[in-house]
């Protein structure tokens, strides 16, 4: 039954319409399971009725005319409940209905099961048969399987306009996926294609081995240019670190790696187009096969040089649009860095890409460019979306495929919205972030690439809060040494001076993983990450602190943080690391006294040990993202289960609050720098329990002051406990979308999700 399963699902998934693949559907599921009708109905919102779309064994002329309200005969019961209905003897259930244009007054047994996707149902699919008699568990098993693959074809079919309802066939659809980078647009979707396909080169042997590696070594020099050209059109919207992600591209073409590979194979006897896709093939092979992000982006990475290469070898050109709509929204199974380049950077507008992480070197520029991206768009069916207009959420992780007019109109206005919202911000920017009841509530911004536009941050800021030191990590080739580490680490100690900089230890793993230091785990949100690493590593970690240590000297501003501390001893055996660094770097002549070291609170272990942890540092920061996602056991990252992860969640909420209490009493000061604490509700939260700052990526600063600025201290602790009584996320946020109100402050919250 396997093989018949995957059989059906290939020619479903090949067929060339919506209609086609019903079709094939219906006939393929009767004869696998030798019944005598198969049916399938599709939801209409519109009518908010299930409508027979197709069907083998009932009467064809009932297709598209018999329609059932939910919980109307036994489908309407199926799609109302939306679980499978499994009977005998039809006729005689209570909620069976007969529909004379059907015919189906001849069959006795009845199996419905639901067609649902992300949660929507969109259909029923069912078996009947003359004969009186339960359909057994293995029949009912494949019909389930067989909804569940015909749910992704219907929501191509939503995205693509091929679904013919009986009354539109152009509705709008909307696909979810992993928020990359926030920002709203509303433009043209781009499509990029591959370049070259390295799985139809064929195998040749050369007649002249020293042309093949000359056109090797021309294509590869062309694609250097490329991607040059491609860095110097984004040279001024990013960093130099960001510029950096560029030559990681170019190192990998060179003689010493790809290049010097493929030339070899052309040696022993393959044509240079062969001999470049197999060398391809494997190493993609090999890094699609570990379990880590961080090397399977680096998959996409070779892929895309690869093709690029060949497109050269073969004499053609990348295929890239000739010209591109003012305000671009590029799609793509995997967008690289250099197709983001190839666009002129004028008409960029967004990204969105069917695969990627958060770590992937596109989110990385992405952020930094500040163009909505969203990423990991699973069921995204890209072949028909070129040239849609399309609406981009990188607030929600939303895809608006053909919006109709009202959800244009929303979206126009939310832009002009924020627009308008970023010019009369900006006017306080430079104002105390100071509650009407005069209490000073310090916010902090979030670092990790390079000092980007100190001069403007720095008086309106109470220092850094968190600098991600593992972003320079991943972006080179190697682990960078002492004097690199240094470089950076000095240029912002000084350029924030005298306000503080807490520099957090390397902290990898997990979603955050390098090239050159791989960690292959099963479940890495789990395993092997943060301070669990650098502990096993002391080289490694004992080469930071150093370059850390040694950037301070003379500014006295730095501040080290430890990472996924789970228990005392690890927070032990950094800090006895940290003195023999003291130590080493007094015997060469650079005396200092130890920074304030603090521990990050984001295992749940941690929220037990507070008071022995207070005894060892010197301050507390809640890595609220982690936290959230370690109480509630959903990976923020995967689009299946994004929905999940809620910061407002009341548990969350609740251990937040009873950890802002005991920090108190312990004197230990305590600052947030996950994502809550850059959304204004969550930022009167977290003021309301007591936290002591807020630290938050720079764009959300102006919201988060202009809430503070305008909401005393006593009604933020009033707002806690009104909240901590709630017993669902849903009331929680409706509170606060009402307390905004009242404030008449609900133009600070984020857009709502219009999905």
């Amino acid at each position: 039954m396997l093989e018949v399963l995957r059989r059906i699902v290939q020619e479903v998934n090949g067929a060339r319409s919506l209609d086609a693949a019903l079709a094939t559907m219906v006939r393929r599921i009767r004869k696998a399971m030798q019944t005598d009708v198969c049916s399938v109905y599709l939801f209409d919102p519109a009518q908010d009725r299930l409508v027979l779309m197709d069907t083998i064994g009932l009467h064809t002329q009932a297709v598209g005319h018999v329609t059932l309200r939910l919980g109307e005969g036994l489908v309407g019961l199926v799609g109302q409940r939306e679980e499978p209905l499994n009977l005998e003897d039809a006729p005689s259930h209570p909620h069976f209905r007969y529909f004379k244009e059907t015919g189906e007054e001849r069959f006795s047994s009845f199996l419905g099961v639901p067609i649902i996707h992300q949660r929507r149902m969109l259909g029923v699919l069912v078996v009947q048969q003359k004969d009186k008699r339960r359909y057994d568990e293995g029949d009912e098993a494949f019909l389930v399987t067989m909804a569940a693959q015909l749910a992704g074809v219907l929501a191509h079919a939503l995205a693509t306009g091929t679904l013919n309802r009986p009354t539109r066939a152009d509705d709008m659809a909307m696909f979810k996926g992993v928020a990359a980078s926030p920002g709203v647009i509303i433009g043209e979707a781009v499509v990029i294609a591959p370049p070259a396909d390295l799985d139809s080169v064929p195998d040749l042997i050369p007649t002249d081995v020293d042309y093949e590696v000359r056109r090797l070594s021309e294509a590869i020099d062309r694609v250097r240019h490329e991607i040059r050209s491609a860095g110097a059109r984004l040279a001024s919207r990013i960093s130099t670190q960001e510029l950096a992600l560029f030559d990681v591209y170019e190192q990998m073409l060179a003689d010493a790696s790809l290049g010097q590979e493929v030339e070899k194979r052309i040696r022993e006897g393959q044509w240079a187009p062969g001999a470049l896709a197999d060398v391809v093939r494997r190493h993609v092979k090999y890094l699609e096969r570990v379990d880590d992000d961080y090397l399977r982006e680096r998959a996409a990475d070779i892929r895309d040089l690869g093709r690029r290469v060949l497109a050269h070898l073969q004499e053609g050109n990348p295929l890239t649009p000739e010209t591109y709509p003012e305000c671009c929204i590029l799609i793509g199974d995997e967008i690289s860095v250099t197709m983001l380049g190839e666009v002129p950077r004028e008409k960029l507008a967004g990204l969105v890409s069917v695969r990627g992480s958060s770590t992937s070197h596109v989110a990385i520029l992405a952020r930094a460019m500040g163009i909505p991206t969203v990423l990991g768009m699973v069921d995204l069916p890209l072949p028909r979306l070129n040239s849609a207009r399309v609406i981009l959420d990188g607030y929600r992780g939303r895809l608006f495929v053909r919006p109709d007019e009202e959800l244009i109109k929303r979206y126009r206005n939310l832009i002009a919205e924020e627009q308008a919202l970023a010019e009369v911000l900006e006017h306080e920017q430079d104002l105390p972030s100071c509650t009407p009841d005069g209490h000073d509530m310090p916010l902090m911004v979030n670092t990790g690439l390079a000092v980007d536009s100190v001069g403007l941050l720095k008086p309106r800021i109470s220092g850094v809060g968190l600098y991600r030191t593992e972003v320079p990590f991943m972006i080179t080739e190697r682990f960078p040494s002492e004097q690199e580490q240094a470089r950076l680490y000095r240029e912002q100690l000084e350029g924030f001076a005298p306000l503080p900089v807490v520099m957090r230890t390397l902290d990898i793993g997990g979603d955050k993983d390098l090239p050159y230091f791989p960690i292959n785990e099963a479940n890495p949100f789990l395993g092997w990450r943060g301070i669990r690493v650098t502990l096993d590593h002391p080289e490694v970690l004992m080469v930071q602190l150093r370059a850390m240590l040694r950037a301070s000297d003379g500014l006295n501003n730095l501040q080290i943080l430890l990472p996924m501390v789970t228990n005392i001893d690890e927070v032990d055996a950094a800090l006895r690391l940290l003195d023999r660094a003291l130590v080493e770097l007094a015997e060469d002549g650079v005396h200092l006294e130890r920074p304030r070291v603090g521990v990050m609170i984001e295992v749940p272990a941690t929220l037990y040990q507070l008071e022995a942890l207070a005894a060892r540092v010197d301050f507390f920061s809640v890595g609220s993202n982690d936290l959230t996602q370690y109480l509630l056991a959903v990976d923020r990252n995967n689009p299946r289960v994004a929905d999940l992860y809620d910061a407002c969640h009341p548990a969350v909420l609740a251990a937040l609050a009873r950890l802002a209490e005991e920090a108190s009493q312990l004197r230990v000061p305590t600052s947030v720098c996950g994502e809550l604490a850059g959304d204004p509700a969550g930022a009167l939260l977290l003021m309301g329990m007591g936290f002591d700052a807020l630290s938050m990526n720079a764009p959300s600063l102006p919201r988060v002051r202009a809430a503070i600025r305008r909401v005393s201290l006593s009604s933020a602790r009033e707002l806690v406990g009104e909240i901590l009584s709630m017993p669902t996320s849903k009331e929680v946020r409706s509170h606060l979308g009402k307390c905004f109100t009242a404030w008449q402050l609900e133009h600070l919250l984020p857009p709502k999700d219009e999905g």
